[in-house]
């Protein structure tokens, strides 16, 4: 062996698939200097954790959170992925990462020293960055107490199961469950108390149990004065002393079912507030994962530049990152719709390309960036200030369109055959960018569901509109059973009514 062959080989971060810690923390160091240096990622500090084949399914069941507390669906879960892994039809994910400060990254322990790599590059500092700086993660997230959080919830919970047994526990968490999606505020940012100041409301709370129900709910709950308004005057005056319409059903209920016991109330408030903390990751699949594919992807290929790893290594990458992003056919047995890896990716690295080498279709289309030679700069904005749907509409480009080669069609049952509305020319371009990106829209995906009025000292009915959106209706099964749900933690009759979306505008 030659002297360069022997001081390319002692450059190198790690030779060959086995890993050992040592080998992990240099090639963490390698990557971090890149990934500060060269990207200027801006992350939290981080905490790699090593976790066998069985502790990933145990956290894919409990939405990937540490320290979760104990319900039957997470059982459920972690047995059908199970049976899906063991029988081979399924994969598991490379990694698991958790919006925390410290950023925790759960890494398998079955993976190559190429692929721990790769991992390390796409969730320590590829999704860490994003965690920090995107402003819904910002606005809506409290990175640097959710491990508390979550380990008081677990905590409490297996207390209340012990004093009012496992069968009450288990019903108030199956209804907050089903109505979890429906537990958070979209409109406005809700209150993010220390940990102190949130103990301290939590013992206040049960004090109440103590002095009767009918005091909590008037004087604390509601307060008199607000009940005594409601009661005197019409409808409006009364929805407007209950602040409603109300998004949050988790959150009224909570607030104002009188029938519930003040450590049923603390097990719904942990279900919205957990709901709360997921809220942003459901608005940002394609651009956080094309956030972390891309940097992965980058600073790999950077460390085979600067000679620190194998070509072999690098091509263990490469195989493992085609399949991230592959896009299977409409006709493939695999296709589930658009891979958000793979459109994240696409739209990243032509962000990149529009920087550094437009045409003049780019130039047209994306004057404020094409040609600017700061490409990180104009990735680094896009992660920090965009989620799916806006990312989509203001960035992607109609390469990337014919690169999918999207089109647009019209699918009415009334006509005998689909018409193709859209194609690739200029009008067609930005209809399709407004279609895909609508098709990530929350409000287009969720149902927008509202409480509007609560007789509180009538009858006592809870009334909810659901706004239908291009006529598309509830399920009725499905409805009905959330449905029976709310029943069962507010106490009275609840009512559903659709109005039209477009109607009401």
């Amino acid at each position: 062996m030659t002297a360069a062959a022997i001081e390319a080989k002692e450059k190198l971060l790690f030779d060959g698939p086995e890993w050992t810690f040592e080998t992990m923390q240099r090639t963490y160091d390698g990557i971090e200097e890149i990934a500060l240096n060269d990207l200027g990622l801006d992350t939290y500090p981080n905490q790699i954790e090593i976790i066998s084949a069985e502790q990933m399914l145990d956290a894919y069941a409990a939405n990937g959170l540490p320290l979760m507390y104990q319900h039957w669906s997470f059982g459920k879960h972690f047995v059908h992925e199970e049976t899906m892994y063991r029988k081979g039809f399924t994969s598991l994910a490379y990694e698991i990462v958790i919006n925390s400060n410290p950023c925790i990254s759960y890494n398998m322990e079955e993976n190559s020293m190429s692929l721990q790599a790769l991992v390390m590059a796409h969730a320590a500092f590829g999704h860490n960055h994003f965690f920090k700086n995107n402003y819904l993660f910002r606005q809506w997230s409290d990175a640097s107490g959710v491990l508390d959080y979550i380990a008081f919830a677990k905590s409490y919970i297996a207390k209340c199961e012990e004093r009012y047994g496992a069968d009450s526990v288990e019903e108030i968490l199956d209804a907050g469950h089903a109505l979890m999606s429906h537990g958070v505020f979209r409109y406005h940012r809700p209150l993010t108390p220390t940990a102190d100041e949130r103990e301290a409301r939590r013992k206040e709370r049960e004090q109440f149990e103590q002095v009767g129900l009918l005091e909590y709910w008037t004087d604390s709950l509601v307060g008199a004065k607000a009940i005594e308004d409601a009661n005197q005057a019409d409808e409006r005056e009364r929805r407007r002393a209950l602040q409603l319409p109300e998004e949050n059903l988790l959150y009224f209920v909570e607030k104002y079912a009188v029938k519930l016991d003040a450590w049923q109330r603390e097990v719904l408030r942990i279900i919205r507030t957990l709901s709360q903390y997921l809220y942003p990751q459901r608005q940002t699949k394609v651009i956080n994962e094309g956030c972390a594919c891309f940097v992965h992807y980058y600073i790999m290929t950077e460390l085979r530049r600067r000679g620190l790893i194998t070509e072999s290594a690098f091509m263990e990458m490469l195989h493992h990152h085609t399949n991230v992003i592959a896009q299977p056919d409409f006709d493939d047995p695999r296709f589930g719709g658009i891979n958000p890896y793979a459109l994240g990716f696409a739209m990243m690295t032509d962000i990149q390309r529009i920087c550094r080498d437009p045409t003049d279709e780019d130039r047209a289309w994306f004057p404020e960036f094409a040609g600017n030679p700061d490409w990180r700069s104009v990735l680094r904005d896009a992660w920090a200030n965009y989620r799916d749907e806006s990312f989509i509409l203001q960035f992607l480009s109609p390469k990337v369109i014919r690169d999918f080669r999207f089109f647009s069609i019209e699918d009415d049952a009334g006509k005998p055959e689909l018409e193709v509305t859209q194609i690739h020319d200029s009008a067609g371009y930005r209809e399709m960018r407004r279609q895909i990106a609508e098709s990530y829209s929350l409000s287009r995906l969720e149902p927008d569901i509202q409480v509007v009025d609560a007789d509180l000292r009538g009858s006592r009915e809870l009334k909810l509109v659901y706004q239908s959106h291009d006529g598309i209706e509830l399920h009725p099964a499905a409805r009905d059973a959330v449905l029976t749900h709310l029943e069962r933690l507010w106490g009275y009759d609840v009512s559903l009514t659709t109005a039209d979306a477009k109607a009401a505008d």
